[in-house]
């Protein structure tokens, strides 16, 4: 097997921003309850057995980095190799739709420089799957591709994922934006790290441009593939797609395919006491992380820690993050809740399935 080292960006922003992505990067929203979505790129990496990793920062970091740490939760505090934390060049953060900026791959050209890997796997932390990258990088060496892009039929209009034009599995062009059908790029690729140095150079004077762009009147001789992935993926750019794939994790079969029981999807440990559901509480078809504690009534949500739900109190079809309080006689239906709020007593918070209601975040 070829030597591999990774790179993970999150030094970008998505077309339609909401409450929950305005004080954090989308790598660092938290994902059911108890994981974050940067923790997928993170873990299919070190599930391929991939021990050196660069994660390239926002601007606002602090979340991200308070998230990963040193990054021991994913056996990546290593003395040789382990995770890099790179920075992010702030051009990168006013530019929609680049997940793989010239310029935060430039400003890091000494990260792939000092390695002796034979290829190096690149992703973005904003779609959720569960995928084996040594398959893709056997996949990629024995075709003999230049690069090699992960791609889905794509389920729905979305204007945040990148679309490929291709014939035969080879790429011939780029769309931004996908619909229903088309060829949806999950934000992975794998290249020799020798070829991504020299497309550094090729295009030095283009830094301000995505790597594909940048290909756009190159893809007749830069050889890029296809590699079809049939798994569960949802990119996590918007709201309502946030909402939907959280939503989705409440059936047992979509649950299983995202966290089989050969490759988990690691998170920052937080050694937490386990829910307590007291006498009178009603939950089903629900998530509830550690440390909550449920006096009320909780159906087909997602919980994260620390959260407490009291007497009287109902929560429906959403989303309540880490430590918020549904006061009793409270109501929270079809809404996503951020960290740290405390409903009042009697107050409703109520969206419909087509327009959620999102409380942002509060102060800590």
């Amino acid at each position: 097997m070829e030597k591999l080292i990774g790179l993970v960006t999150a030094n970008y922003s998505t077309k339609y921003p909401s409450a929950l992505s305005e004080t954090r990067p989308v790598a660092s929203v938290p994902y059911l309850g108890r994981y974050r979505v940067v923790d997928f790129a993170l873990s299919n990496m070190a599930n391929a057995g991939i021990r050196t990793v660069g994660l390239i920062m926002p601007y606002n970091y602090r979340s991200l980095i308070d998230h990963v740490g040193s990054g021991r939760d994913w056996n990546l505090a290593r003395k040789k190799g382990g995770l890099f934390i790179l920075p992010g060049s702030a051009f990168g953060t006013s530019r929609t739709g680049s997940r793989f900026l010239l310029r935060d791959l430039e400003h890091n050209k000494v990260y792939l420089k000092r390695s002796t890997a034979d290829l190096v796997i690149l992703s973005s932390a904003s779609f959720v799957y569960n995928m084996d990258y040594n398959q893709l990088a056997a996949a990629h060496s024995q075709s003999g591709a230049d690069i090699t892009v992960v791609t889905k039929s794509a389920t729905e209009k979305d204007v945040d994922v990148t679309g490929f034009v291709v014939e035969d599995g080879r790429v011939h062009g780029i769309r931004h934006g996908v619909a229903f059908g088309d060829e949806a790029f999950l934000d992975c690729f794998v290249v020799r790290r020798e070829f991504l140095l020299s497309l550094l150079d090729w295009y030095e004077q283009n830094d301000y441009l995505d790597l594909f762009e940048a290909l756009s009147g190159d893809y007749g001789r830069v050889d890029v593939r296809t590699y079809r992935f049939d798994g569960y993926a949802e990119p996590i750019f918007n709201k309502d797609a946030y909402f939907r794939s959280n939503m989705q994790m409440l059936d047992p079969k979509i649950l299983a395919e995202l966290f089989p029981a050969g490759r988990p999807i690691m998170t920052k440990a937080h050694d937490n006491a386990p829910a307590k559901f007291e006498s009178g509480s009603h939950v089903s078809n629900s998530a509830v992380s550690g440390i909550c504690r449920i006096y009320g009534t909780v159906t087909n949500s997602i919980l994260g820690r620390s959260v407490v739900v009291e007497s009287g109190a109902t929560v429906n079809n959403s989303i309540v993050m880490q430590s918020c309080v549904i006061k009793s006689g409270a109501r929270v239906e079809n809404a996503i809740v951020d960290r740290n709020n405390v409903v009042p007593a009697g107050t409703e918070l109520r969206g419909t399935p087509d327009d959620l209601f999102i409380k942002e975040k509060a102060a800590d």
